[in-house]
């Protein structure tokens, strides 16, 4: 088997479970935006939300495509949460992923900041190498496959030699299409997706299947 050179974590409802409530908070404060700042009228917000993940992969790139929504205005309102309302200092996931072989990059469809100040919350932040956010791609989201190729070619690895772990199961088709070692954490009920992951139930599974 070849040695795991790198682990790619998605963020949200991956590092923290989502019973904790942060990302519900999140998800209010995009249908607030929707209703708030773009105009659209709240029997209409669930609807448009879906059909903009559909078309265009996240809420975000479809209020960008219709509406001229500014990302980085729209990305600093949903995430204005107070994390230490939902998160605290974990040392047993810190344990967990400082006994992970390789180097940790962040790799998530949310900004860095709100990236970096879950991991700060989290006692986490100085596990990872870097974070690849929506920024980092120009507002492309994962599962476009063209970033997975820029995410390797930035970091120097070889996707046979790499494993990536996500709440989405449509966000782990491109790396394994690629050769990645892909683990979809669902500790929480079941997405109806057909996968080609491998489902984990808890972070704790990695240390062994990783190694």
């Amino acid at each position: 088997m070849s040695r795991t050179e790198f682990i790619l974590f998605d963020l949200d409802n991956t590092l923290y479970p989502r019973s904790c409530g942060l990302f519900d908070e999140i998800d209010r404060r995009i249908n607030h935006y929707l209703k708030e700042f773009v105009g659209i009228r709240e029997r209409e917000v669930d609807f448009r939300r879906r059909s903009y993940m559909e078309t265009h992969g996240t809420t975000l790139n479809g209020l960008m495509h219709y509406h001229g929504v500014e990302p980085g205005h729209y990305l600093d309102y949903v995430h204005d949460v107070d994390l230490g309302r939902y998160l605290d200092p974990d040392p047993e996931l810190r344990a967990l992923i400082a006994a992970l072989p390789g180097r940790k990059y962040i790799f998530s469809n949310a900004s860095a900041g709100h990236c970096r100040r879950v991991l700060e919350k989290l006692g986490l932040d100085d596990l990872f190498s870097a974070v690849y956010d929506i920024d980092f791609f120009a507002y492309r989201p994962k599962p476009r496959p063209e970033i997975y190729h820029e995410l390797l070619a930035e970091i120097g690895g070889n996707p046979r030699n790499g494993v990536m772990v996500d709440d989405m199961a449509v966000n782990l088709e491109p790396a394994a299409a690629l050769g990645m070692r892909t683990f979809h954490y669902l500790p929480e009920g079941n997405d109806g997706l057909p996968s080609c992951n491998r489902r984990i139930l808890s972070l704790s599974e990695l240390v062994d299947l990783v190694r």
